[in-house]
């Protein structure tokens, strides 16, 4: 689900902007009257495999976002064993939980598979153009293929996440498993999913774009209630 070195990502620049983004979420009139529902919507590195509960993804993020003020449910919308194929149809099931924003990781399963980069892209594109339809902001958590499938495969697959962000000039974070994959300590024993120390390590990198989908989901919903 994951294999590559640690992939470059400039979060330096995020962070003035984010800190404005917080405020400006935890000021607004109103802001904190329901909690914004943000779904966590991927495979088993979002489900949980392995994990106590307490400890998965979605439960992790959301004490950390609530940690900083945010009232942010998180929804574990996570399927083991999911392919983008099977990401793709079951999204109209996991829209019932009606979301105000998106963070989608799927694909780690279609490159352990060695799974056509192509129709990777074509299942995501289909998820992707299905929440732009229901105005839901998305972070897309990109994966990298395994090295072991060749630089190729690799070059394609890798390729999927940027494009489908550039599509829908959609925030990217490059690499879910970023600083966990090859690390013993921060994954179960299978090499694979990470632990509960694991996943603290994904939600403290990811956490500051996830802010920023916070921000803009709360914009959004704010401008809907103006008009």
């Amino acid at each position: 689900m994951h294999f590559s070195p640690d992939s470059r990502r400039r979060q330096g620049r995020w962070m003035p902007a984010l800190a404005v983004a917080a405020a400006m979420v935890l000021g607004s009139p109103g802001a904190q009257a329901e909690a914004l529902r943000l779904m966590a919507f991927g495979d088993s590195l979002v489900h949980g495999y392995g994990l106590a509960a307490g400890d998965t993804f979605p439960e992790q993020l959301e004490a950390a976002l609530r940690a900083d003020g945010l009232d942010v449910t998180v929804i574990n919308a996570g399927n083991s064993g999911d392919t983008s194929a099977a990401g793709r149809a079951r999204l109209d099931w996991a829209l019932a939980d009606d979301p105000t924003a998106v963070i989608l990781e799927l694909g780690a399963n279609d490159g352990l598979r060695g799974l056509d980069p192509n129709a990777t892209y074509d299942n995501l594109d289909a998820i992707m153009a299905r929440l732009d339809e229901e105005g839901l902001p998305v972070l897309i958590a990109g994966m990298l293929a395994p090295p072991n499938l060749g630089r190729e495969y690799g070059d394609i697959f890798n390729n999927v996440f940027p494009r489908l962000a550039e599509k829908y000039q959609a925030p990217l974070y490059p690499f879910f498993l970023e600083g966990v994959a090859f690390e013993p300590t921060l994954n179960q024993a299978d090499g694979i999913h990470p632990n509960a120390a694991g996943v603290a390590e994904i939600v403290k990198r990811i956490k500051p774009q996830v802010v920023a989908l916070v921000k803009t989901a709360r914009l959004a919903e704010q401008s809907q209630q103006t008009n």
